[in-house]
């Protein structure tokens, strides 16, 4: 078992996060951001809580030019939010019938923003507006007069940048999944429902120590399988069959992210070279994660592998990416896709996940995925999972 970091961050690493912000906004014009979304609350203030899961309330936080922010959030949140990175907590009862917090953040925007001002938003991929657009709407007519500015770019190349102390999150939390994944050959056996399967596994990963299973999908058929992101049902396992379970488990707000596959009784040949055609694009794209790659290069590795001739039938499917970055979201950019060409640095975190079909012994349509995370170190990959074994493992 991993050795567990200190949970939370200091100041020192907030402020860190909020002045890289500042220096982006300062470098493009913008008087003050504003965001809407847990991901980048949390990012930038440590607020970490799963109320994010009701959709009843907005919160916001609004970034100035230099110090700390300013949470606009509702009062049910304001004892957490005092105890986070912020300099001010300015709050209201919500839901409210009327106006739900935009008057208070229009006085808080006002205070940095000038009719010849630019606000920062992130309006691109992988962004959310996360409040009413009618509420959007009022608040962008009261500064009517306010350029907009898209800062996804500068504050997605922030998060993908991950400190030593959230590399360790990550990590930790790798190992546990590993760890649960290790038992899996203890417990699983044909004749299991597969929505037990996953009540167990839940169970294992709490019992090891993370704090959530966030994200846990899977799918079993004979020699393969056809889908990957469905919930379990109450289908036993049969021999013959190939299991996936894929999951992110949660440690102090960081995610890991992998899957992996087992032969239930038997492994047919298809499925056994398959699983190998996976481990090959693995080992492709362990080879080319390099400081000054880019995203497309790791795409074009394991695709090379699992379609050398280009054609979807039995080779690479189109799931459209093999793998993406990661950290306090399950999935976060970069996306390894033929088009994405972000340069690849020292301290990213990525996932590789290639995924190929082909044709099972009865002649039908089958699918496996793979999936491994790493640390981007100057030097190249590090693992930190450990790696699925070459040979697809035959248990139960």
């Amino acid at each position: 078992m991993s050795q567990r970091p200190e949970r939370g961050f200091p100041e020192e690493e907030f402020a860190a996060r909020c002045a890289a912000a500042q220096a982006a906004m300062a470098r493009e014009g913008v008087d003050a951001m504003l965001f809407a979304s847990e991901a980048e609350i949390r990012y930038f203030t440590g607020f970490l809580t799963p109320f994010w899961q009701s959709p009843t309330r907005p919160w916001f936080l609004v970034m100035p030019p230099a110090g700390k922010p300013v949470a606009v959030i509702p009062s049910i949140g304001a004892p957490l939010m005092r105890s986070c990175y912020v300099g001010e907590v300015v709050s209201w009862a919500s839901p409210a019938a009327e106006d739900d917090g935009i008057s208070l953040l229009h006085d808080v925007l006002r205070r940095h923003l000038s009719d010849a001002s630019r606000l920062g938003l992130m309006m691109g991929r992988e962004t959310a507006l996360r409040m009413p657009l009618a509420d959007f709407i009022g608040l962008r007519e009261r500064l009517a007069e306010v350029a907009l500015c898209d800062m996804t770019s500068a504050i997605q190349q922030i998060r993908m940048m991950k400190s030593h102390r959230e590399i360790a999150k990550i990590r930790h939390v790798c190992g546990l999944a590993c760890d649960v994944f290790d038992t899996v050959p203890d417990w699983v056996a044909a004749g299991m429902p597969l929505a037990e399967l996953f009540r167990r596994f839940r169970i294992e990963a709490l019992g090891t120590g993370v704090d959530d299973v966030s994200y846990l999908v899977g799918s079993a058929g004979p020699d393969g399988y056809d889908d990957i992101i469905a919930p379990p049902d109450d289908w036993p396992l049969q021999a013959g069959d190939v299991l996936m379970l894929d999951t992110g488990c949660v440690w102090d707000g960081y995610f890991c992210d992998f899957d992996r596959n087992f032969a239930i009784g038997r492994a047919s040949q298809a499925a056994l070279d398959a699983h190998h055609r996976l481990d090959d694009a693995i080992e492709a794209a362990l080879m080319t994660a390099r400081p000054g790659a880019l995203a497309r290069d790791l795409f074009t590795a394991m695709d090379r592998v699992l379609r050398p001739d280009g054609a979807h039938e039995d080779g690479g499917d189109d799931v459209g990416r093999y793998g993406h970055g990661l950290g306090i979201q399950l999935t976060e950019p970069p996306s390894h896709t033929g088009w994405d060409e972000t340069e690849l640095a020292a301290g990213m975190v990525l996932t590789l996940e290639p995924s190929i079909a082909y044709r099972a012994a009865d002649g039908g349509a089958r699918m496996m995925v793979a999936e491994e995370n790493i640390l981007l170190t100057g030097d190249g990959a590090e693992l930190l999972t450990r790696r699925a074994p070459r040979d697809l493992p035959v248990i139960g």
